[in-house]
């Protein structure tokens, strides 16, 4: 009888333990290293800039989350559909009003949020802002715009 109370309670230590190793690694996510992240977002941005040289709306609409908020002129844009109506005119004419371009691109450390930032050109190439977005992983490998904000570049005269 002893014997028995033995076994199962080596039994039930084995289970245990497995269960809290299974637990352990459940909770922690494997995530790519930085450096490949900021790739990916970088790539990611690059191709969302494709789409208005290309004249794709359609691909455009891809890169938004669903509750995405653009700041474009006096008041926020929240939400896909209120983006995606905004935007729409920049895509219907044959040449694209303006390009952009990543420079700057960090990640979080959780590997779930990313800040890309980059000059915004007009089509003769003159610098004419400078945007800065947000990007969430929303499934692994896929990046989605979050927040998108537009700054004037200032084209002041230089002080003497």
């Amino acid at each position: 009888m002893a014997s028995f109370c033995i076994d199962r309670m080596h039994a039930w230590l084995v289970a245990s333990a497995c269960l809290a190793l299974v637990a352990g690694c459940a909770m922690t996510s494997p995530r790519s290293d930085t450096a490949e992240l900021q790739r990916q977002v970088a790539d990611t941005e690059r191709a969302f800039a494709k789409t208005m040289a290309d004249r794709n709306f359609a691909a455009f609409q891809t890169f938004l989350s669903a509750d995405t908020i653009f700041f474009s002129g006096p008041k926020a844009l929240r939400g896909k559909q209120a983006v995606t109506d905004a935007w729409k005119p920049y895509y219907e004419k044959p040449d694209a009003p303006f390009s952009w371009k990543p420079e700057q691109v960090e990640v979080l450390e959780s590997g779930t949020l990313a800040l890309s930032s980059g000059p915004v050109h007009d089509p003769k190439g003159k610098n004419i802002a400078t945007y800065t977005s947000i990007w969430r992983m929303e499934v692994p490998g896929v990046w989605r715009i979050i927040f998108d904000k537009g700054n004037d570049v200032c084209d002041c005269p230089k002080a003497p």
